[in-house]
């Protein structure tokens, strides 16, 4: 047990024995006074009874004390509901309603107010907004409604009813919040709305909403919400127990020759369509088949490597695999050659420990696999991987091929990756022009649908 706890414990024991010692003092009282006022009448069995009755009270009423401080449905700062009492509390609702909608409400830049303005003026802020959303809902005739803290920023409230009579009052709030201030600090608000036409589970809805909310940020008008979230777990858990995959592939040329196959993997239902990555990464992450779905990918590459030596195949693999020893034993296990394969990493956050990951990279390095990091000018890690890992290749983000306004900062990355004695790469390319920029930059592996086509790639507008 964690000290937290032990002190929780503690704190609640002390707290009931103040709470029932007067009980106990007067039930004491009471016994004393007839004990010396009727002493010569008192039957032998009143004892008895009076100290099975003292027993069961002392037990009855520090159990309930006891237990009363272990339930919590207040979350102590914002006051709205805990997690925890925000699903049972919805899903109830769920259940006795047709129709339901759940809104995401989220402090954007939370993070940012705590670190500069300090958490005690975050606290105040979170008050305030919740405050205002209670008062405008209240404007518009909606009281009483449950209102959660997910976690964070993020709180969610339920209303009775349809999306489609909310969509219009969800807008209006989100308008009105562009200009909300507390106290000089910027709040930055957003969210998502959503129903149980999507799912009557509490617990994919909620996940749905960030999902639309990323939507959103991104501005795409795409929003999927019309697959059973059921269905598709067990969709993409079929497959990598099945493994019912498309391996797609498109050269990458060095000067004019091709020399690496990059992989995209597509999942497939069992009805043959295609599962995007975009929707299965997230499955195969919550599911925890993120490990099995690799080590399947690479022993398939190992069969593709068998048949044609001279091909160096490049797959995405998450850092967390490569940072599994069950994996580093699988992957020394399947490569009886020494097989070139390219693992292409990218991560959010830099891993801490970041010798030990060094030292897992070498022994892959050793194995023959080379070491590709992703995104190199898009996400910070790209560049601190390249900074402080010994790595083979870097790949720029794509967003400098589409705006090529920025070449001179891929010309420093390209003269610190080569200094530093690793190879760069870039994708996306469309055009000779974009062609010529690059090779007048000395960049080693150009690759696009301009030089070459994916493989099967009519199978692409098949995607579920």
């Amino acid at each position: 047990m964690l000290l937290p706890e032990i002190k929780e414990r503690e704190y609640r024991f002390k707290l009931a024995l103040r709470m029932g010692f007067p009980i106990f003092s007067l039930i004491l009282l009471f016994i004393s006074h007839k004990l010396i006022s009727n002493y010569e009448t008192i039957d032998t069995t009143f004892y008895i009874e009076i100290l099975i009755l003292f027993l069961f009270s002392i037990y009855f009423i520090f159990y309930i004390i006891y237990k009363s401080f272990d339930v919590r449905i207040t979350d102590p700062i914002s006051k709205t509901f805990t997690r925890e009492y925000i699903f049972k509390y919805i899903q109830k609702d769920i259940n006795a309603n047709e129709k339901y909608t759940l809104i995401l409400i989220s402090i954007d830049n939370l993070d940012a107010i705590n670190n500069r303005y300090s958490i005690k003026n975050g606290d105040k802020v979170i008050k305030e907004v919740i405050s205002w959303i209670k008062e405008y809902l209240k404007s518009k005739n909606i009281t009483n409604f449950p209102m959660g803290h997910i976690k964070g920023g993020d709180f969610v409230i339920g209303l009775k009813g349809s999306k489609e009579e909310f969509n219009s009052l969800v807008d209006i709030l989100f308008l009105k919040s562009d200009e909300f201030i507390v106290d000089e600090i910027e709040v930055k608000l957003s969210g998502a709305i959503t129903d149980i036409n999507f799912s009557n589970e509490v617990e994919y809805l909620i996940e749905n909403l960030f999902q639309i909310q990323e939507i959103n940020k991104k501005k795409s008008s795409k929003i999927k919400e019309t697959i059973n979230p059921h269905m598709e777990e067990s969709f993409v858990k079929n497959a990598v127990k099945d493994g019912l995959f498309e391996i797609m592939t498109q050269d990458v040329y060095e000067k004019e020759k091709p020399v690496i196959k990059e992989c995209f993997i597509k999942l497939k239902t069992p009805d043959g369509k295609i599962i995007h990555q975009k929707t299965y990464v997230k499955i195969l992450d919550k599911l925890g088949l993120r490990l099995e779905f690799d080590l399947k990918i690479f022993e398939e590459i190992i069969l593709r490597c068998s048949e044609n030596e001279n091909d160096i195949y490049a797959i995405n693999i998450s850092p967390t695999s490569i940072r599994n020893p069950s994996f580093i034993f699988n992957v020394k296990k399947l490569l009886n050659k020494k097989y070139k394969i390219i693992f292409i990493l990218n991560e959010l956050d830099y891993y801490s420990q970041i010798n030990k990951y060094n030292e897992t990279l070498q022994h892959l390095r050793s194995l023959g696999i080379i070491i590709a990091i992703d995104r190199l000018g898009a996400i910070h890690t790209s560049f601190l991987y390249l900074r402080d890992l010994d790595i083979d290749i870097v790949r720029y983000d794509s967003f400098y091929t589409k705006d090529r306004k920025y070449i001179d900062i891929v010309e420093g990355f390209n003269l610190m990756a080569h200094k530093k004695g690793v190879k760069t790469w870039i994708k996306m390319i469309e055009s000779n022009e974009i062609i010529q920029e690059f090779k007048e930059l000395d960049i080693d592996f150009l690759q696009g649908n301009y030089i070459s086509e994916i493989t099967n790639k009519e199978k692409i507008n098949e995607i579920w």
